[in-house]
């Protein structure tokens, strides 16, 4: 679920708020890296179960409508095309996601349920919905390209429940973004006959990828001073406080990769860092430390201090 960039991500963020120097005991840091990571994954289960919740406050919604004194023909037998979207059955059903919500306590609708009448009057109040309930039956395929059109257009651009995010967990908004995508990808991938697991995807790829978050974080915060050195003997005309603390933590991150981790190629390294620049940091940042980074990358290669493996990664 979990790509290069968001564990970078997650590195500068922790580095960003480390207070201390290379000498500080940091076990604190790291242990709240790597749960801030694993966090993540709460945060995709509950909006993989704010879809179920929704699915139950239709159905609960129409019984009520059905039990009226003076219910119309059309009231005492409305449309469940909603009721029974497929892609949301399939959901519902799946037993390795149960499993996973009662592993990690995912009881957040039962306790605000409030949130999940919220987005339901916006599914229903939109055209979107309309469009869709103009029949009775459907395909998977609509069922499904429904599902994504809803997720993507009422449910995550939601203010009431970016606010319900943020007020849970600080770190979630930056998180929410990457579980987003995750979970629209997801959707796109799921067909009727696909795997039980997958609606349980893997946080990180790999054991390595876990590794590399540790050993980002420890590489560059053990290494503090050496890099911020690296840094200046480069900006001579700058002065340092003029320097975005952020931009300082992404150059440092950036010379500590490239100098450290050999199987990564120098390109992708430099490539990462900008695109992270030009989404948290300031709107010149990219092209300060891409300057940067580009005399560093130069003065290695000409001193021979990449120890680069394999074809192409310099």
């Amino acid at each position: 679920m979990l790509s290069r960039r968001h564990i970078r991500v997650k590195v500068m963020q922790v580095l960003y708020a480390f207070n201390g120097t290379e000498s500080d005991d940091f076990s604190k840091d790291q242990k709240f890296l790597l749960y801030s990571i694993d966090n993540m994954y709460n945060l995709y289960l509950m909006m993989m179960s704010l879809l179920i919740e929704i699915n139950k406050k239709s159905k609960v919604q129409l019984e009520n409508i059905q039990k009226k004194h003076l219910a119309t023909p059309e009231e005492k037998n409305p449309n469940k095309k909603f009721i029974n979207n497929q892609v949301l059955q399939l959901i519902a059903n799946n037993e390795a996601l149960q499993s996973a919500f009662e592993a990690n306590k995912i009881n957040n609708w039962q306790l605000d349920n409030e949130y999940v009448d919220i987005i339901y009057k916006a599914i229903v109040a939109s055209e979107l919905y309309k469009d869709y309930m103009q029949t009775k039956t459907s395909t998977f395929k609509e069922d499904k390209e429904f599902l994504i059109d809803i997720y993507k257009e009422i449910i995550a651009p939601n203010d009431k429940l970016y606010d319900y995010i943020e007020d849970k967990n600080l770190t979630w908004l930056d998180d929410l973004p990457t579980v987003n995508t995750s979970i629209v990808k997801l959707l796109r991938k799921l067909k009727e006959t696909s795997n039980a697991y997958l609606l349980t995807p893997k946080l990180y790829k790999d054991v390595e990828d876990k590794q590399f978050a540790i050993d980002l974080f420890k590489k560059t915060l053990l290494n503090q001073s050496k890099l911020g050195e690296e840094i200046a003997g480069k900006t001579n005309n700058w002065d340092t406080e003029r320097i975005a603390s952020l931009d300082l933590v992404l150059l440092k991150m950036a010379i500590s990769e490239l100098t450290n981790f050999p199987s990564i190629p120098t390109k992708v390294t430099i490539n990462e860092y900008l695109e992270i620049a030009k989404e948290y940091s300031t709107p010149k940042s990219s092209i300060f430390i891409n300057g940067i980074l580009d005399k560093l990358l130069k003065e290695y290669q000409e001193q021979g201090k990449l120890n680069k493996v394999g074809r192409g990664l310099m």
